[in-house]
């Protein structure tokens, strides 16, 4: 890995820390870099500004200057504003959490959340947290989108059963591969938390690509088979009609 391959993979374990920061050895954990290593990368980054640290706890945040550039890049690629008024209609309609993620690479990062007025909630899903392709229902609906040939370079490189369980196998996935293209939008019955369901449609970019996907979460008697039907529905309505907004 690069000098700056390395530093991009600090910054985005910092930014899955949500508002909780890191350590140093958190980070050395999450990117498996040497821990002196990640303490030279973070200490030439914050003195760019790029991350910050928390002089009483020691740990460490993202900084000041990616906020900066973050604000200038919005201009080209936040569809943010459009995905917000998605999210909020998702949730007062069906009462669960919604989310808006994008992807990036090969995993879904989630950059919105709107819980509905149902009052027990799922905490999978944040903003700022990161799955790989095929992992919660944003990740299984993205994939499911890409082409064939995507899919299997992807199966055959991804090693999801080391973290996420055989649950994850690639004939696993390929089987809620073939579902979700069958209904149009994916299903997590609970295999990422116990308990804890999701749904996730796809929003298209200019380009014709799984760029971003709309999720609703929410414990699983409220995803039972007679109602997803239902907010599957919902879930296309909505990215579709954000796939033309931002088209």
């Amino acid at each position: 890995m690069t000098l700056i391959g390395r530093a991009g993979a600090v910054l985005r374990a910092l930014s899955a820390a949500n508002d909780q920061g890191a350590s140093t050895s958190d980070l050395a954990r999450a990117t498996e870099l040497a821990r002196p290593t990640v303490h030279r990368l973070l200490v030439a980054l914050a003195e760019e500004g790029y991350v910050d640290r928390d002089r009483r706890t020691g740990r460490w945040f993202l900084g000041p200057e990616l906020y900066l550039l973050g604000e200038v890049a919005a201009r080209r690629y936040d569809v943010t504003q459009h995905a917000r008024a998605s999210v909020h209609r998702l949730a007062a309609a069906t009462g669960e959490s919604a989310f808006f993620s994008a992807r990036r690479g090969e995993e879904t990062v989630c950059l919105l959340r709107e819980d509905g007025d149902f009052p027990i909630r799922s905490f999978v899903l944040y903003e700022g947290a990161r799955f790989p392709l095929g992992v919660v229902s944003a990740g299984l609906v993205v994939l499911a989108m890409l082409s064939d040939r995507e899919v299997d370079d992807y199966l055959g490189r991804a090693d999801l059963t080391a973290r996420w369980g055989p649950s994850h196998a690639p004939g696993a996935v390929r089987e809620r591969i073939a579902r979700t293209r069958e209904l149009g939008y994916s299903v997590n019955p609970g295999l990422v938390v116990e308990g804890s369901w999701g749904m996730a449609a796809a929003v298209f970019g200019r380009s014709g690509e799984p760029d971003w996907a709309l999720t609703l979460t929410g414990v699983e008697s409220r995803f039972r088979a007679e109602r997803r039907p239902e907010l599957g529905a919902l879930l296309l309505k909505e990215a579709h009609a954000l796939t033309n907004r931002v088209n």
